[in-house]
């Protein structure tokens, strides 16, 4: 079953509103200003706390409507809750800490609706790689001065498509974008993308985009040669970055370019630091930021990042439905005795991060009628009975996690859910065998400010 996009009406209660049978779920919490001093780890500030156990209420009382016995095709499917509280945090988190630097939602990372209108509400721009994210961006009623069209390689007809829109601002690593965009949209405000070392990163950008140092001057030259407008510079050390000095040189490279674009003729003053920040580091890495920019690039200098996991991976949880569960017992060792369960969903849908963004979703139980765990046909440790969770195509890849002990004895019919499970999930999920690639979500908010902002 897809559901329409339901909104969060403004008030210290959201409430969040089904189409299929008109309830309303109501749930309050009593919070104050969010806190940040702890953020992530197990010391989480009491705003988030309460925000989880909202979350799983929903869930669980979601997850109670669906009789697997004799719902319809599809009415057990893998759903989410979204909380867009969450994501509001994240941005007062973000304004407190890089107070200096503007975000452009990366629209890649979550392409969902209800996010784009609460980033387009917050007044943040977006990142966009195609026509597509362009017109995503665009349909949220923003002006185009607040998309950066950031893919260094861009298709001609795209190119035009963006002049005709009026999005100006791009970026181009390369002598041939220069020239394509001479032909096709000689009016562009261009970025030169530089080479980083993204090495300690989960995924390298650098294998694919950016100029090195080396060539940087060269091609500045070229587009002074071509009446080009070159007004900034951009970099990404790397999606899921882990080192926060590779800002540090990052920031000192692009000082640098800046340097060389004064000279060649052209009047920079954009400075793009890309994404990589991440909910769990991003204080670190914040603040290796902020003092490199306050070291090399004064205060008129625009400086503008391209966040995207750090907005919306922890404010996504997806409930799966137990399809199939199968024994697999080991006569000489009974402590690798373990339950193989099956999942409406996998890698070739929600769970597509597991292979294109290198993460490792953990499963808790949401519902699991059986309970106690002394019925087990299988020997059950002190913490638990082992599982093995797979996804359900007819794909042996369509593994979700080899083995992990959980303390219940799940059968068919029961829900699992994974936290942060709102970057590069949904968005990458395919139809591979006929199974659906567009799940319901369920949109919440545990902070009243985020519930104001989208009131319709």
């Amino acid at each position: 079953m897809v559901m329409a996009p339901t909104a969060c009406v403004p008030a210290e209660v959201c409430v969040t509103k089904h189409a299929y049978d008109k309830q309303d779920y109501d749930f309050s919490l009593n919070h104050s200003q969010p806190q940040f001093s702890s953020y992530g780890g197990d010391d989480l500030p009491q705003s988030r706390l309460a925000a989880k156990a909202l979350v799983l209420d929903v869930l669980k009382k979601r997850a109670a409507e669906v009789d697997v016995d004799r719902c319809g095709p599809g009415d057990e499917d893998a759903f989410y809750v979204a909380d867009m509280g969450e994501v509001y945090r994240q941005h007062l988190r973000w304004k407190m800490n890089l107070g200096r630097v503007k975000p452009f939602y990366a629209v890649k990372c979550n392409p969902d609706p209800e996010i784009l209108r609460l980033m387009a509400k917050l007044g943040n721009g977006f990142d966009c790689a195609s026509k597509a994210e362009i017109d995503l961006a665009l349909e949220t009623g923003i002006d185009p001065s607040r998309i950066i069209y950031a893919q260094p390689c861009k298709t001609k007809s795209y190119l035009r498509y963006a002049a005709q829109r009026g999005v100006k601002q791009m970026t181009f690593d390369n002598a041939d974008e220069l020239y394509k965009i001479k032909a096709c949209y000689p009016e562009a405000e261009l970025y030169l993308r530089i080479l980083t070392d993204d090495s300690t990163s989960l995924c390298r950008l650098s294998m694919k985009f950016g100029a090195s140092l080396d060539v940087a001057r060269e091609l500045l030259e070229l587009a002074h040669e071509l009446e080009l407008k070159v007004v900034g510079v951009s970099f990404h050390v790397g999606s899921g970055a882990e080192d926060p000095t590779a800002f540090l040189k990052a920031v000192q490279d692009a000082r640098l370019i800046f340097d060389q674009a004064s000279d060649v003729g052209h009047e920079l003053h954009t400075l793009d630091v890309g994404g990589g920040f991440s909910h769990e580091t991003f204080e670190k890495f914040a603040g290796v930021l902020s003092e490199a920019l306050e070291t090399y690039f004064p205060p008129h200098i625009r400086v503008i990042a391209e966040p995207g996991r750090y907005y919306v991976g922890s404010a996504f949880t997806l409930a799966a439905n137990v399809i199939a569960r199968r024994d697999v017992r080991d006569p000489t060792t009974p402590a690798n005795d373990t339950f193989m369960i099956y999942l409406n969903d996998g890698v070739y849908g929600n769970f597509s991060n597991i292979i294109f963004d290198h993460q490792h979703p953990v499963a808790q139980i949401l519902s699991c009628a059986a309970g106690s765990m002394a019925n087990s046909p299988i020997a059950a440790t002190s913490e638990g009975i082992a599982y093995s969770i797979w996804g359900p195509t007819c794909d042996g890849i369509d593994n979700i996690t080899q083995r992990i002990v959980l303390p219940g004895l799940l059968d068919v019919g029961d829900w699992l859910f994974f936290e942060d499970m709102g970057a590069y999930t949904k968005c990458s999920a395919t139809r591979f065998n006929g199974f659906s690639d567009n799940h319901e979500v369920i949109y919440i908010s545990s902070e009243a400010g985020a519930s104001a902002l989208l009131e319709y």
